[in-house]
């Protein structure tokens, strides 16, 4: 049976299928249709249980979110983004004055409503067309699953995110204030993984491997990094949250992350077989962060 992909129940798709379309989306993209059953029969039960419980769709040598934002990135001329934004860790934009260390103080979270959820309204640009916005919309239910954030269109609202496809991927870290872009570039940063990668800076969340007690569970490997983004791989003062280290998350760079020669960048500690980051799925841990952050913890499973 040939269905028409509807938007109207995006946000609502499976867990399972959005890795199919993580895998499929670019070649969909100028479809109308697609068969419903043939996906189902043949992809959503292929998943495999990950170390700290979560559910992964990726080969061993499988790209993560990381590395597909650094290879789209890096295609730009510059790290600036503007005359007075540029680019931390790849993929944070920054405005001078405002260093992502300090974005865990409370008046860089957005908002939580008196019902207990956390609501971000935003605004979609008109470029993207009907497929792009169902991988965008499905990137924000990776956030909305098991958390208290809800991603609402803006009416009237006065703080919002703005999701233009500009160069590149890249969001702010943390609610600045009115609005606020996050770039979803055409057509590399429109896949599920990247678009909740983005959207969890947008939460306040910089990358795994920048806690302060790294060095515990990675080791990162600086001759083998380009000398241009070392910097990249700083350390900072941040909220751990009361949570472990997780080698799993959706914002830990792989373990080839910046490489200059193909040699590893990051590798884990005691057992180098553990894989880095994800492809398409935040981590249990990802969720956990979340309601912690905003003081949603009756939502921990």
């Amino acid at each position: 049976m040939w269905r028409k992909a509807s938007l109207q129940n995006s946000v609502d798709l499976p867990q399972k299928l959005r890795p199919v379309l993580e895998m499929y989306g670019q070649k969909m993209r100028s479809c109308w249709y697609f068969h419903v059953e043939d996906f189902l029969l043949k992809f959503l039960f292929n998943q495999k249980w990950g170390p700290a419980g979560y559910k992964e769709w990726r080969g061993v040598n499988e790209e993560t979110a990381m590395d597909k934002i650094i290879k789209t990135n890096e295609l730009k001329a510059t790290q600036i983004i503007d005359g007075t934004t540029t680019l931390r860790e790849g993929d944070i934009a920054v405005s001078s004055g405002r260093p992502p260390r300090i974005c865990f103080a409370r008046s860089c979270l957005w908002s939580k409503s008196v019902d207990g959820h956390v609501y971000i309204a935003y605004n979609l640009s008109p470029e993207y067309n009907e497929m792009d916005t169902m991988l965008i919309k499905t990137g924000m239910a990776n956030i909305e699953q098991g958390t208290c954030v809800r991603f609402v269109p803006r009416t009237h609202q006065r703080d919002y995110i703005d999701i233009q496809p500009k160069s590149g991927c890249w969001s702010y870290l943390g609610a600045r204030g009115g609005r606020q872009t996050v770039s979803l570039q055409i057509p590399n940063c429109v896949q599920v993984g990247v678009v909740s990668h983005e959207f969890m800076h947008t939460l306040g969340f910089v990358h795994e491997q920048s806690r302060l007690d790294r060095d515990n569970y990675v080791t990162i490997m600086w001759p083998n990094i380009s000398r241009d983004r070392l910097r990249n791989f700083e350390k900072f003062r941040t909220d751990t949250l009361d949570l472990p280290y997780d080698y799993g998350s959706i914002l830990h760079f792989g373990k080839y992350a910046y490489s200059q020669r193909g040699e590893p960048t990051v590798l884990p500690k005691d057992n180098s077989n553990i894989q880095l980051g994800q492809t398409s799925s935040l981590s249990h841990i990802d969720r956990l962060k979340i309601n912690r952050l905003y003081n949603c913890d009756d939502m921990d499973d």
